[in-house]
């Protein structure tokens, strides 16, 4: 079907010969199919082959989504293993006939096969490749689950799983550590398959973390998809340590070392879905009561987005932003807590400065994603190398801009500072609740007050709360009292319709599909100034950077509340009025 198809397409001038060759040329390389390869590349969609299939063949089409219940005993007829290999579903069944859903229609082994399992008469029906599988995760479950049971059922043939169900009464601390058994265990073809499903499967539900934990009687993954943990699946307690050990052999840990945290990184080359990828995994691994527990956070190029525009600053607030990474020197701060997407920001900034007549140094740790024409350093601390000694090497290096991954004690803030005060754009991060706030916690760290006000030029808090849903968001009956009080005026509240997801295939049934910034940018004016020099306290300065426009974390999540963009849940949970 695979040459069928593009000489169809291209006989009813759907596309052109070049862009069929294209996609032989894709095959190739990633062997999938000329069709799927044509809809990956954006020259028809799925919905075109499908009409020209069914007026082709004289075959009916059909919109799989429109069928929500399927009969249990109709699924029955077919596994899901069945389904997957031929890309089918069943759709109905009539007296001896059999209605079956086809990426395929002229695949006559595939209906020969089904007919010989089935015992019915075979009438195929056309529908999209991506519908089929969609069908077949919402009815059958997902292709983690189908394929988790097969390694499950392999390892129980092994004896692998021996035990795995009695009750666990006591852990002991282990005094020596077998390195062979582990390495062995963790080479096993049940584990190293079930590792590369989870990391497999996390990048298609575009997780940002993989956690691998060990309880007394439990041995759990979870994923975090848009900032929030979600729990995917409970492998049997037998296989926790050689699930653990087959990580740290992939992230170069040592896996006799039990006692003590590890950090360790994974590149991979991938294929997924047909497409070439690459993907970094940092892996912390972390000894805990009942064993280690090991979180992978997923580095993916693809995800990363460097377009300022793109980031959810409000117009005020990404005029302001913009005009402070362009100044010649002075410091930029971007504050906010772990996961917030601050790295994102100051990456976002630097694609945006990053030109052949500027010389821009990094000191990261760790260095999240390459970018060309950018001088990064990785920090190393077991051999003295830190922010403050590669800010120290940085001066030497004739740099424009610096960025500085944290600043974190005394002797990093103070280089920083004088390297903005000496001509260099420095920019960096803090770990303080909000943009004003983050004063103070220098000058905690013993920065003197005239040094903060004479190099800081912006600091910008930062939020992340989750997208609502395009496909499934409806309009919430709030009432105006409800709006009032998380901080809209009157007016407003009676013209605000915040909305909500009610859950579907393209969310997951989470009513949230990716993530949004909540942002506030207090510009460093002269009257901030001269707040700083008297010692006014955070209160103060706020107050001060209010009357001069800045937009509070708050504010910023109401103007995505106004805009449909997030719902009240959301920003009440991450912003304080």
């Amino acid at each position: 079907m695979a040459v069928k198809i593009g000489e169809l397409l291209l006989k009813h001038n759907l596309i052109t010969q070049e862009q069929l060759q294209e996609a032989l040329e894709l095959q190739k390389q990633n062997g999938s199919k000329i069709g799927q390869n044509l809809v990956q590349l954006g020259y028809v969609k799925e919905e075109d082959i499908t009409n020209l299939l069914s007026q082709q063949y004289g075959i009916p089409s059909v919109d799989l989504s429109q069928f929500e219940e399927i009969d249990a005993n109709l699924l029955k007829l077919i596994t899901a293993e069945v389904a997957q290999k031929y890309m089918v579903f069943p759709v109905n069944r009539t007296g001896a006939n059999l209605v079956l859903a086809m990426a395929d229609p002229t695949n006559v082994f595939a209906m020969d096969d089904i007919k010989f399992m089935t015992g019915y008469n075979i009438e195929p029906v056309v529908a999209s490749e991506a519908a089929i599988r969609q069908a077949i995760d919402t009815h059958y479950g997902t292709t983690t689950d189908l394929e988790l049971k097969e390694i499950m059922d392999e390892a129980a043939s092994t004896g692998q799983l021996e035990g795995a169900d009695q009750d666990i009464e006591t852990v002991e601390e282990e005094e020596g550590v077998d390195v062979h058994t582990l390495e062995a265990a963790a080479e096993e073809a049940p584990v190293v398959r079930l590792v590369n499903l989870l990391i497999t499967d996390a990048i298609k539900k575009e997780a940002s973390d993989i956690h691998i934990e060990t309880y007394e009687k439990e041995f759990r993954i979870r994923f975090r998809i848009d900032g929030v943990l979600y729990e995917v699946m409970k492998p049997p307690y037998k296989l926790k340590d050689a699930i653990v050990s087959r990580v740290k052999i992939l992230a170069k840990m040592d896996i006799s070392e039990k006692r003590l945290p590890q950090d360790g990184r994974i590149k991979l080359k991938m294929n997924i879905e047909g497409r070439h990828r690459e993907m970094d995994f940092r892996v912390s691994c972390l000894p805990c009561l009942f064993g280690e527990k090991i979180v992978m956070r997923l580095l993916d190029k693809e995800g990363l987005q460097l377009d300022m525009t793109k980031l959810g600053l409000e117009p005020i607030s990404y005029e302001r932003f913009k005009k402070a990474i362009y100044k010649p020197y002075g410091m930029v701060l971007v504050t906010g807590p772990t996961g917030s997407g601050k790295t994102n920001t100051l990456y976002s900034a630097m694609a945006d400065l990053n030109r052949t007549d500027v010389n821009i140094l990094t000191a990261e740790d760790p260095v999240e994603f390459n970018m060309p024409g950018i001088n990064q350093v990785q920090m190393k601390d077991q051999i003295g190398l830190n922010f403050a000694a590669a800010l120290r090497s940085f001066l030497r290096q004739d740099p424009n801009i610096i960025l500085v991954g944290e600043v974190r004690d005394f002797e990093t803030a103070e280089i920083a500072v004088k390297a903005a005060l000496t001509g260099h754009l420095v920019m960096s991060t803090l770990h303080t609740n909000d943009a004003p706030t983050t004063i103070s916690r220098l000058m905690n760290m013993g920065v003197e007050p005239f040094l903060v006000a004479t190099s800081v030029n912006l600091i910008m808090a930062q939020r992340l709360v989750r997208r609502v849903c395009r496909e499934c968001r409806d309009v919430q009956n709030i009432p105006p009292q409800a709006l009032v009080d998380i901080g809209f005026t009157p007016e407003e509240a009676k013209e605000v319709k915040p909305v909500k997801g009610k859950g579907c295939n393209i969310c997951n049934g989470t009513g949230f599909k990716g993530r949004t910034g909540l942002f506030e940018v207090l510009e460093v004016t002269d009257d901030v100034r001269e707040l700083i020099l008297c010692g006014a306290s955070a209160l103060e300065i706020r107050d001060k950077a209010k009357e001069q426009g800045m937009l509070t974390l708050r504010y910023s999540g109401l103007a995505k509340i106004k805009n449909q963009v997030a719902c009240m849940e959301e920003v009440v949970r991450e912003t304080v009025l």
